[in-house]
C-alpha cells in the first residue's frame, strides 16, 4: 500500500459555502474523492477528481480501496468533525494516524450547543449510529443535558419511547435538523407527548432529562437497589455488591469476567462504572442467561456479552481479563485454576461464597497466594412483634487478590 498521506475534510450540511479556504483547495486538488453519496453530492463541478462512494461494510474495504488508488492524491469526505464519531477514527486505526491530514468542520454537537446556548463541556454526547438505543438508559439522570447523534428520521420517536419506558417521560426533547444548512429546523416537545412525525434523517436530539414522579433513581455509585434487577433470588445483594465492586475496582477500558452471572448484577454495574468498561458474564442456566441480557438492556449496558455454559469449560477462547469475579461454582474442578491462569500480572480476582466448603477452598488459596480475606455481614431491621429487631443475612466470605507476577514454577512472586 502506498504511504502517501490521505486528506480528510469535514463538511457540514451547509456544504461547499461553509468550507474554509484550505478545505476547498484540498478538494479541488484531489485526484480521488471518497465519501458517502450525500457528502459527494455537496461538491461543485470544480472538484474534478474521481468520485468514489464508500462500499458497505466500510471498514474492511478501507485498505483495498486506498491501495487501488495508490500514487494518487486522495481526499476523504466526512460529516462535520472527522475525529468525532467519524470516519477519521476508522482511518487512523486502519492506516495509521501519521498518514492522515485532517481538516475538521464544526461538529453537529458544537452547532447544537451553539443553537441551544448550552456549554459543550457540560453536555454528554451519545451516538446511536450503529449502536443499540438501550445504551441511552445508562445516561439518564435528573437535570442532565444529553445530545444524541441520531441514526435516522425515526430516532427521535424511538428515543421518546425509551424515555417513557424508563420513567423519564417529562424530559424535554429538541430535534435539530440539517444544522448549518438553509433548511435548518428545530422541533420541540416532551417524551410523554412527542407530537412530531419523522422528519429529516440528518438530526441531533437534545434531551433535558426529567424523571417522572415515583420513577426509580439509579445512582452512579455501585450498589443499585436490588429491585433494579429482574432475578430469581440468584442476586448479589446490594450492600455486598457495593463492597465487591469496590474490590474489583473497575477502570476505563478494562474487561471483567463475571462467572456464575445469576442476574448479571456484577457485570452490569462494572460496565455502568464507565462507558468503555467491558464485561463477559458466564452463566450455565439458559433461563438466567436470557434474564441477564434483559437486565443489561434495561440498565443501559446492552454490550454486556453473555456466554451460556458451565465454567471452566465456557472460559475457553475468552479475551484476557483485567479482573475476574467468581460468584458461583467455586468448587467446580479446575475453576479457580483456570481463572488464575487467565489473569495477567496486575489482574484482580475476587471470589464470594457463603458455604463452608467454598470458604475452606478460598482459605487454602489465600494461604498460597496472599491477598485479603474479608467477612461481610449485613443485618436489617425487621418487625419483631410490636417491636423492631435485627435480622442478619448469611455472612459472605470474600477473597480478593492481585496477581503480581509469575515465577518459572508457575507460582506467584507475591
Amino acid at each position: 500500500m502506498s504511504q502517501a498521506p490521505v486528506t480528510v475534510v469535514g463538511i457540514g450540511a451547509d456544504g461547499w459555502p461553509g468550507l474554509a479556504a484550505g478545505s476547498r483547495e484540498a478538494l479541488r486538488r484531489a485526484d480521488v474523492l471518497i465519501g458517502g453519496p450525500r457528502q459527494l453530492g455537496l461538491l461543485p463541478p470544480e472538484c474534478a477528481g474521481e468520485r468514489v462512494a464508500w462500499p458497505s461494510p466500510l471498514r474492511p474495504a478501507v485498505p483495498g480501496l486506498l491501495a487501488a488508488h495508490a500514487g494518487r492524491e486522495v481526499c476523504v469526505l466526512a460529516s462535520g468533525d472527522p475525529m468525532f464519531f467519524g470516519i477519521g477514527r476508522t482511518l487512523a486505526d486502519v492506516i495509521g494516524a501519521e498518514r492522515l491530514r485532517v481538516l475538521p468542520h464544526p461538529s453537529s454537537v458544537s452547532l447544537a450547543c451553539a443553537r441551544l446556548g448550552r456549554p459543550l463541556e457540560e453536555t454528554e454526547v451519545l451516538s446511536l449510529v450503529g449502536r443499540p438505543i438501550a445504551a441511552l438508559s445508562a445516561a439518564l439522570h435528573e437535570g442532565r443535558l444529553l445530545l444524541v447523534l441520531s441514526a435516522g428520521a425515526g430516532t427521535p420517536a424511538e428515543v421518546a419511547a425509551l424515555l417513557r419506558e424508563r420513567g423519564f417521560g417529562p424530559s424535554r426533547l429538541s430535534v435539530l435538523e440539517q444544522l448549518g444548512a438553509a433548511s435548518e429546523r428545530r422541533l420541540d416537545g416532551t417524551a410523554d407527548d412527542w407530537p412530531h412525525p419523522p422528519g429529516d434523517a440528518l438530526n441531533v436530539i437534545a434531551v433535558e432529562c426529567r424523571r417522572a414522579p415515583g420513577a426509580q433513581r439509579l445512582p452512579l455509585t455501585p450498589g443499585l437497589p436490588d429491585e433494579s434487577f429482574e432475578h430469581d433470588g440468584q442476586l448479589t445483594k446490594r450492600h455486598v455488591r457495593a463492597v465487591t465492586l469496590a474490590a474489583l475496582a473497575p477502570a476505563p477500558g478494562e474487561l471483567l469476567w463475571d462467572i456464575g452471572g445469576g442476574s448479571g448484577s456484577i457485570g452490569i454495574e462494572w460496565m455502568r462504572a464507565h462507558r468503555t468498561c467491558r464485561a463477559v458474564t458466564v452463566e450455565r442456566d439458559p433461563v438466567r442467561a436470557a434474564r441477564i441480557a434483559r437486565n443489561a438492556e434495561t440498565l443501559g449496558v446492552p454490550a454486556l456479552r453473555v456466554v451460556t455454559g458451565a465454567a471452566p469449560e465456557a472460559l475457553a477462547g475468552l479475551p484476557v481479563p483485567d479482573a475476574v469475579f467468581i460468584g458461583g461454582g467455586l468448587t467446580a474442578p479446575g475453576l479457580l485454576e483456570a481463572c488464575w491462569d487467565a489473569l495477567p500480572p496486575g489482574g484482580r480476582l475476587i471470589a464470594n461464597t457463603v458455604t463452608l466448603e467454598s470458604e475452606a477452598l478460598l482459605t487454602a488459596w489465600y494461604r498460597r497466594h496472599g491477598g485479603e480475606l474479608t467477612r461481610i455481614a449485613v443485618s436489617r431491621a425487621v418487625p419483631v412483634g410490636g417491636f423492631t429487631g435485627w435480622r442478619q443475612a448469611m455472612p459472605v466470605t470474600q477473597w480478593s487478590v492481585v496477581r503480581t507476577g509469575q515465577s518459572e514454577q508457575g507460582e506467584t512472586d507475591a
